[in-house]
C-alpha cells in the first residue's frame, strides 16, 4: 500500500486520503507528467459570491456544504451558539465527523470566536486548525464533512 505524506505534520495517510487525517491540512501529490491549474471562477469562489446575496443584518453562520442538505442560514441571536452532532445544538449536523458538542460560536468583547470542543476531527477556520480563532465576515469554518462561513454585517 502506497502511502502520501502531510506536507505539514508528515502523517502517512492512505493514497486516496484527500486531507490528513491527523491535522485536516490538504493533501498535495507530485505525479510526473501532470500538472494543475488554477482558475479564479467556480468552487469556492461561487459559493462565497453567492454568500454576498444572503440577506441578513449581524451575525450569521451559513451552512454551505456536507452531509448533502441545501444551504441553510442562522443568525446568531445570543452571546453563544453550539454546534454538533447532538439534537440539542443550534446548529445540528447530523454526521460521524461531527462530535456529539463539536464547537461553540461566542461573543466576546472584542469580538466573535469559535472555540473547538475537544472534538475527535478538530475545528478548522479558513482551513487551519484551532482550538479557538476570532471570527471575522466571511471566515470558513470545517467541522468534520461540514463547510460553514461566518457573516458579520
Amino acid at each position: 500500500m502506497t502511502h502520501v505524506h502531510c506536507p505539514e505534520c508528515g502523517f502517512q495517510n492512505p493514497e486516496a486520503s484527500g486531507y490528513c487525517a491527523k491535522c485536516g491540512a490538504y493533501l498535495l501529490r507530485d505525479e510526473p507528467g501532470q500538472s494543475t491549474m488554477s482558475f479564479t471562477l467556480g468552487g469556492d469562489e461561487v459559493a462565497t459570491g453567492a454568500l454576498l446575496d444572503v440577506a441578513v443584518e449581524g451575525r450569521a453562520i451559513v451552512v454551505r456544504e456536507g452531509g448533502g442538505r441545501p444551504v441553510e442560514t442562522v443568525a446568531i441571536t445570543g452571546d453563544r451558539m453550539t454546534i454538533g452532532r447532538s439534537p440539542d445544538c443550534d446548529i445540528f449536523l447530523d454526521d460521524v465527523t461531527v462530535s456529539r458538542l463539536h464547537a461553540v460560536v461566542a461573543a466576546r468583547p472584542d469580538g466573535t470566536w469559535v472555540e473547538d470542543q475537544q472534538s475527535l476531527n478538530g475545528t478548522f477556520v479558513n482551513r487551519v486548525r484551532v482550538e479557538e480563532a476570532q471570527l471575522t465576515d466571511a471566515d470558513e469554518i470545517q467541522v468534520g464533512r461540514y463547510r460553514l462561513t461566518f457573516l458579520d454585517r
